[in-house]
């Protein structure tokens, strides 16, 4: 399908380019985007929280009073958990909370999440562009042109803009990134996607396969 190429003023260019309808055009896998972008979100968990168990705590083995004749529940340790200072009960250990999907899943996660942008008319097209030298108030300009300052925002561009990369790294709300950083969460996360004349042809090779 044909769709209009668009400058950044938000203007349209006169000139359209084809799209894949394998890429941005499926029935959207509700369940895919589920599982890839909960497999995301685990990835980034660290997983470095640890309390010391009983075994790992510094402190007397001695046995604290004696088995019988206090009235009080016996005790072994002072390093037991009923006691101040002691060791945690199935305390949180260190672990690794990364999950794997297979490539095909995460694929139809990435393309429905495109279609679905695409059908809710959030996604565009934009020609090629980049800036002389990195300024933000230049992105700014960009983004009120398509009046999506407030809103947040995703430009996936080709890599030799660095410059446009550094013009947007002050804005919180908005994210450029390379067809190869692209990803269902950041694309669902997103009110808007705009997506370079050079980057489309990428998708179309990594997605539409």
């Amino acid at each position: 399908m044909k769709v209009a190429v668009l400058d950044i003023n938000g203007k349209e260019t006169g000139r359209n380019i084809d799209i894949s309808d394998d890429v941005f055009g499926i029935e959207p896998n509700n369940h895919a985007m589920y599982l890839d972008v909960k497999q995301h979100l685990a990835n980034l968990r660290q997983g470095t929280h640890k309390a010391k168990e009983r075994a790992e705590i510094k402190g007397s083995t001695r046995k604290i009073k004696k088995q019988k004749g206090t009235g009080t529940a016996r005790a072994g340790s002072i390093k037991s958990p009923i006691f101040k200072g002691g060791g945690r009960v199935f305390g949180p250990r260190v672990r690794d909370y990364s999950q794997k999907l297979n490539k095909k899943l995460k694929r139809l996660a990435r393309k429905s999440a495109l279609s679905q942008k695409f059908a809710d008319k959030q996604l565009f097209i934009v020609e090629d562009f980049t800036f002389d030298a990195p300024k933000t108030k230049d992105f700014k300009r960009v983004l009120e042109s398509f009046d999506v300052q407030n809103k947040k925002s995703t430009f996936v561009l080709t890599d030799n803009n660095k410059n446009v990369y550094l013009s947007s790294r002050n804005l919180d709300r908005s994210k450029v990134v390379r067809h190869s950083e692209l990803n269902t969460y950041t694309l669902l996360n997103s009110n808007y996607v705009f997506i370079s004349e050079a980057q489309v042809e990428f998708l179309h090779d990594i997605l539409g396969k």
